[in-house]
């Protein structure tokens, strides 16, 4: 997986010990370390013309949903008073330290698949975590 040299927590217990702004800042770089493999993986498929339109348009569905996600991160983070002065310069995948453009191109689709559903299961636990640090009263 092209994200596999980020340096991720291991297990719930060691993501709720980082500090809130370090797991907004980990959980906004795996989201910007897909928006251009995801947009390589849309141009890819619809090439394969075997393929029905309706797993053309999941497809393209996922990757504008993994855009609005980091997009509402991004906006809790500034309502969170969080300095995200770093964070907005997150802009390629350059500035996350990974190289998307071979690895990432060169998986097989269910490789790519795999790794995208790993990260956006971390991701998932990540904002749990978050959502009950910032709404206690949610009982996590």
């Amino acid at each position: 997986c092209h994200t596999s040299g980020m340096l991720t927590p291991n297990g719930k217990e060691y993501a709720q010990k980082i500090p809130r702004e370090e797991l907004t800042h980990l959980i906004l770089k795996l989201l910007q370390a897909w928006k251009e493999p995801l947009s390589h993986f849309n141009q890819h498929i619809e090439h394969h013309q075997e393929l029905p339109d309706d797993s053309l348009s999941k497809a393209k569905q996922i990757s504008n949903m993994v855009h609005e996600l980091k997009t509402g991160v991004e906006k809790v983070t500034e309502k969170a008073r969080f300095s995200i002065n770093s964070l907005n310069g997150m802009a390629s995948s350059e500035a996350t330290g990974l190289s998307v453009s071979n690895e990432a191109n060169m998986m097989s689709d269910s490789d790519f698949i795999h790794c995208f559903r790993r990260d956006s299961n971390k991701v998932q636990s990540y904002l749990k975590i978050l959502k009950c640090r910032i709404m206690p009263e949610n009982s996590c």
